[in-house]
């Protein structure tokens, strides 16, 4: 398995509907990339100036809505993944 390194976070990405809600399919490049997900793994923390480990606020599990554009897109082992550092996460979802 992956195992992030500092405050980044792997996500699996939610698929995006590939219609609207009225029913009309849309092509690949018309879909707005997706920015939910599901937090697969977390790295163990950020280090703080003093040198103390401030760990990170998200768990595995939690879904979360992150920057449109953030991380670097993974592949691994055939599921797509995304790596972004926790300052881009937005919200978690309860």
């Amino acid at each position: 398995m992956l195992k992030p390194l500092g405050d980044r976070v792997i996500i699996k990405v939610t698929k995006e509907e590939e219609t609207t809600a009225s029913g009309i399919v849309l092509a690949g490049t018309a879909k707005e990339k997706p920015q939910t997900g599901e937090v697969v793994a977390v790295g163990a923390g950020r280090i703080l100036d003093n040198g103390a480990k401030a760990e990170l606020s998200v768990a595995v599990g939690d879904t979360v809505f992150f920057e449109k554009y953030a991380g670097s897109e993974v592949k691994y082992d055939g599921t797509e993944y995304l790596v972004i550092k926790e300052s881009d996460i937005i919200a978690i979802v309860d």
